[in-house]
């Protein structure tokens, strides 16, 4: 049985609420400390995995057991990487006006495939975060990519992921598709 200095019970939250959950918990922690983190949606070892390398934090690995996730996480010490943020990034509205004035930008949707099913901008490319690593080879690497997800957090990360990966045009969309406003379309009937 693995040891931990602390229990997050996150089971029944989609994301971004794992997440969210994580950051407060870690924050109360010690340096060094472990934190478990108990979910059930599939899209938090993704997530967790890539907010942990994001914040400078160790993510240890997931066990899956009767269909529930424990994710573990090491809590660094502050000497240790600060969580950075993509500084580039565009609104639901410029992304808008974009889409009005610009045939085909590039938009790519790093939210789970059932997030995108059900509602994402007209064209927009689906490529989950956690499939984002062998899936960005096939995008163009000299046109802008707009990134964009639920709330802004996994776009950021992938933001992140695209840039250390050679992308030189990548644009955080912001706050993501819980304020989209603008044409969507749907991939279920």
């Amino acid at each position: 049985m693995i040891q931990s200095n602390a229990v997050l019970d996150a089971k029944g939250l989609a994301c971004p609420m794992p997440i969210v959950k994580t950051r407060k918990a870690v924050k109360g922690m010690e340096p060094g400390e472990v934190i478990e983190v108990q979910a059930t949606d599939k899209g938090s070892i993704a997530d967790l995995k890539a907010w942990a390398e994001s914040s400078g934090h160790h993510y240890l690995g997931t066990i899956e057991e009767d269909g529930h996730l424990k994710h573990y996480i090491r809590k660094s010490s502050e000497e240790e990487k600060m969580e950075q943020r993509h500084p580039h990034t565009v609104s639901n509205e410029e992304l808008q006006a974009i889409l009005k004035n610009n045939n085909r930008p590039v938009i790519l949707d790093v939210r789970e495939s059932v997030e995108y099913a059900f509602s994402h901008i007209p064209g927009a490319l689906s490529i989950p975060l956690g499939d984002l690593e062998t899936a960005s080879l096939k995008l163009p690497k000299e046109e802008t990519l707009y990134v964009v997800c639920r709330t802004g957090n996994r776009s950021d990360l992938a933001a992140q992921k695209l840039t250390e990966a050679g992308f030189t045009d990548v644009k955080n969309v912001l706050p993501g598709m819980t304020a989209w406003s603008g044409p969507i379309e749907k991939s279920i009937q």
